[in-house]
């Protein structure tokens, strides 16, 4: 809903401005329009609208539209960035794990954000649940589409949290503060998340006349996610002591919806994915949207990337979020153009004959800013050393997927910081074919999974035409090539498991999925550990780093939180 999402600041500003009292959830919209008058058939879309809404209110303090703090830099993937290691100095200790407290304002912000969302989902949904279908035609699909972001909202909390609170719009306001978070277990709470999304999935049209808005589609989507997750069963330490088969069926079925719809294809060109001028494109499943010059007063940017923008003169701050040495030499490849999965890191890529002494997946300057290599397909906008803030301290690579290119029309400074309308996706068809290939090779069906992965590494082989020079020959030795069983592999189970993580990684690399996949498979601290080992060599600021196995693969609940109401929460393991 392009249009339609535009109108939601303009909509808020005259109805709604936030306000939260005793609890967290404890939230109203409040405006010049008196709460009774909102409950009005007439007003009830704009109540969904302001649910929309909540999707991209954050910034880079707390960044949930793209979660680079909570799944990039906590993994492999990425540094802080910035001046210094205390510049933004949470973050670090994030990123660093030893120093970790349950008294840091970031994880509060986005435990607080992720419930004001879900508050106005379900204030809505009271709302709509008093109307009669008669007076209101769109009753069931809007309650689908609040669901649906209500159950968004809940799985953020839960990768982050664990053991965060269920609240859905049955349970009163002022009950809520009495609400203890382990009323669920694990497994039971991934249900209360799916049971949204199902609701979603069987009320909602495949597809939407105004873009932005939940479709069916999308519904099936999330739902595979949700059931990917559970699939991976933990015990109260956050080891995986059992993949459950019947989950990862479903995984298969519901991707297979999402497929079988002929509504998303891969973009030929892996750059689509990361452009104003092409957003919203066919891989485009569920995005968050964001736009300028749109009838407010400053737009409704992009802000969570604020921070990430590199020093060259064109943006002049702040240059968080640098790609780690370990993800850069990811993207190498071997003679037979796939992916060293176990050797990756034994080379460094840094200067420019070593992009052509090695062979370089593609997918490399579509995500990483290097010195000599053009920036953000600018072919004459050549990245320069100084472009970076403090290589001394976080190495020599910037971001790149979520900024936009000097020029953009869409570039907005506010205050030192910079936004854009580049919509930030929730979910993509790549993500939805490989969590395909995962389940099936879980499935002991890796032979059918070789395919999928396959077609993500065509799609990358073929996305070299904006990596060029001013005249027009090639940035990289770039050399990817698909798995061929018993010619330039040999794909077992374990191999092609191996190889899936492996893309996983090579396809949203910078993108924040990483550290939650690497918890959901049980492989966070060993990964971690190794790269810290690895890295600390390179990068003194790493030297005390460790991550503490059964802690760190969940934030603790915040203890703001816990104090808020009296007491009641459980307190993670190992906090």
């Amino acid at each position: 809903m392009e249009k339609g999402i535009k109108y939601i600041i303009i909509t808020l500003g005259v109805l709604l401005t936030i306000s939260c009292s005793e609890s967290f959830l404890d939230y109203e919209p409040k405006g010049t329009i008196s709460g009774d008058v909102l409950n009005a058939p007439e007003h009830l879309d704009k109540m969904v609208i302001a649910a929309y809404a909540s999707l991209g209110n954050d910034d880079w303090t707390h960044a949930f539209s793209h979660m680079w703090i909570w799944g990039s830099v906590r993994s492999d993937d990425s540094f802080k960035g910035g001046g210094s290691v205390g510049d933004q100095g949470e973050i670090d200790l994030l990123e660093q794990f030893i120093t970790m407290r349950t008294d840091l304002s970031k994880p509060n912000l986005v435990w607080t954000a992720c419930y004001e969302g879900i508050g106005r989902a379900n204030d809505a949904l009271r709302r709509i649940d008093l109307a009669t279908e008669a007076e209101y035609p769109n009753k069931v699909a809007r309650e689908a589409e609040l669901r649906f972001l209500r159950g968004h909202w809940h799985f953020l909390l839960k990768i982050l949290f664990k053991n965060p609170v269920w609240i859905d719009e049955m349970i009163p306001k002022d009950e809520i503060k009495n609400i203890p978070n382990l009323v669920y277990t694990s497994d039971e709470l991934w249900d209360k998340i799916a049971e949204d999304f199902e609701f979603a999935a069987n009320n909602l049209p495949e597809s939407q006349t105004d873009v932005g808005r939940a479709s069916q589609v999308a519904a099936w989507a999330y739902l595979a996610k949700v059931r990917l997750y559970q699939a991976y069963e933990q015990n109260d330490q956050h080891e995986v002591i059992n993949i459950n088969k019947a989950k990862l069926q479903q995984v298969v079925t519901l991707t297979d919806n999402v497929i079988n719809s002929g509504k998303h294809h891969l973009a030929d060109d892996f750059a689509d994915n990361f452009l104003v001028a092409t957003k919203n494109g066919p891989e485009s499943v569920f995005a968050i949207q964001f736009s300028v010059d749109d009838g407010t007063p400053s737009g409704r940017i992009f802000k969570a990337a604020g921070l990430n923008y590199n020093m060259a003169p064109e943006y002049g701050c702040c240059d968080f979020h640098n790609p780690s040495q370990n993800m850069v030499n990811a993207f190498r490849t071997d003679a037979n153009g796939l992916p060293l999965h176990d050797t990756f890191d034994e080379v460094i890529l840094k200067d420019p004959e070593d992009f052509w002494g090695n062979s370089i997946d593609p997918r490399f300057d579509h995500t990483i800013g290097v010195a000599s290599h053009p920036f953000k397909y600018i072919p004459d906008w050549i990245y320069k050393p100084n472009w970076r803030r403090a290589p001394h301290i976080y190495g020599y690579y910037s971001t790149m997927k979520e900024v936009v290119a000097k020029g953009d029309p869409t570039f907005r400074k506010y205050g030192a910081f910079i936004g854009t309308a580049l919509n930030s996706d929730v979910i993509r068809y790549d993500d939805v074919l490989l969590w395909k290939a995962e389940a099936l090779i879980e499935l002991d069906r890796e032979d059918e999974a070789l395919p999928i992965i396959n077609q993500i590494r065509e799609r990358a082989s073929n996305s070299t035409d904006k990596l060029v020079f001013e005249d027009g020959s090639p940035v990289a030795n770039y050399n990817v090539q698909p798995y061929i069983d018993g010619v330039n592999c040999t794909w077992t189970k374990d191999y092609a498991r191996k190889a899936l993580q492996f893309e996983r990684r090579l396809e949203f690399a910078m993108e924040s999925p990483r550290f939650f996949d690497l918890v959901r498979w049980g492989i966070a601290a060993e990964t971690l550990n190794k790269h810290f080992e690895t890295e600390k060599e390179r990068f003194v600021f790493l030297k005390d780093a460790f991550f503490k196995k059964g802690r760190d693969e969940y934030l603790p609940i915040p203890q703001a939180q816990i104090n808020l109401v009296d007491g009641i929460y459980i307190q993670n393991n190992g906090w």
